[in-house]
């Protein structure tokens, strides 16, 4: 299945922006990894036959394509679609991991309840009170389950979800992450206050675009959800060729910049992910994946 445009969600100007990429040089890359939405994926949410072509030529030169996205697993059957069901994805901000080939999960990572609690609670003390939506760690590994949302969080995509009370969101196990969206405060502002007051050591914090921040397990991230792609490939950091455009993006765009490989953000990147990429591509709207795939393998 494909997602819809998010429901009052304006386009990027640099969507469309198609980028001179010049002259690449003639480096390859063992594996490609890239964001979906907003990076590999159209508005639209889709896989156009323009990128779909360039992913299958990547797969002919023995190149393996990775999906590296913050979709959590009910969503793994739109993942299964936008990868062609083939190699490994990696879901929920690194926190769940699966070999789609074979539908065996290579990792799956919780936040204790009582640790995302605390941690809610600390991000509210410097944010002033925030709506929740929740991953449930359970439902989504076993069932696929629906969303837990907060009455008034007001979800940009039209899935099923579970409306619930404040006291209700919070499941009695384990989270995969938590969203969590302020009347008042941008991503950017709640983002930074959030990293403020949140230990690593306790939560990861990060944002995807979307309007609100989320809290996730200990030591996941883009970057370790991607390694555990890499073991699974043989593959090392400074071999991947690394396409992104959000915050969340930025950890597998430093580990794959620090190992030597490639890092490249679409024309509507957000600032962050322009300055932290080496290179920049055209938006995901004129196909910037795809145009940067056929160049380098054009070039090899």
């Amino acid at each position: 299945m494909s997602r819809t445009v998010l429901s009052g969600h304006v386009p990027s100007p640099d969507a469309e922006r198609v980028v001179d990429l010049g002259d690449l040089g003639g480096w390859r890359p063992r594996l490609v990894a890239s964001d979906l939405d907003g990076t590999l994926l159209s508005s639209a949410g889709e896989v156009t036959p323009r990128t779909r072509a360039a992913l299958e030529a990547c797969w002919d030169a023995g190149i393996p394509v990775v999906g590296v996205t913050g979709r959590g697993p009910r969503l793994l059957d739109s993942v299964r679609t936008a990868l062609g069901g083939r190699g490994v994805a990696v879901l929920a901000q690194g926190g769940f991991v699966v070999d789609l080939e074979r539908d065996e999960v290579l990792r799956t990572v919780g936040l204790p309840r009582d640790r995302a609690t605390a941690v809610i609670e600390r991000i509210e003390e410097v944010a002033g009170d925030l709506v929740l939506a929740v991953e449930d760690a359970a439902e989504q590994a076993e069932a696929h389950g629906p969303l837990r949302v907060q009455h008034g969080f007001d979800w940009p995509y039209p899935e099923p979800a579970h409306l619930l009370p404040r006291h209700q969101v919070l499941p009695t196990g384990a989270v995969l992450k938590v969203f969590l969206r302020s009347p008042g405060l941008g991503q950017d502002e709640l983002l930074a206050l959030a990293r403020s007051v949140v230990d690593p050591a306790d939560a990861e914090v990060t944002h995807a675009g979307l309007g609100f921040i989320e809290v996730l397990p200990p030591g996941v991230t883009k970057a370790t959800g991607l390694a555990v792609a890499l073991d699974r490939h043989a593959v090392g950091f400074g071999d991947v060729l690394v396409f992104g455009d959000m915050p969340n993006d930025l950890p597998m765009i430093g580990a794959v910049t620090a190992a030597g490989g490639r890092a490249v953000a679409v024309a509507n990147a957000h600032p962050a992910v322009r300055a932290a990429a080496g290179g920049i591509t055209s938006g995901h709207d004129a196909d910037g994946v795809a145009r940067y795939l056929e160049a380098v393998l054009a070039g090899v």
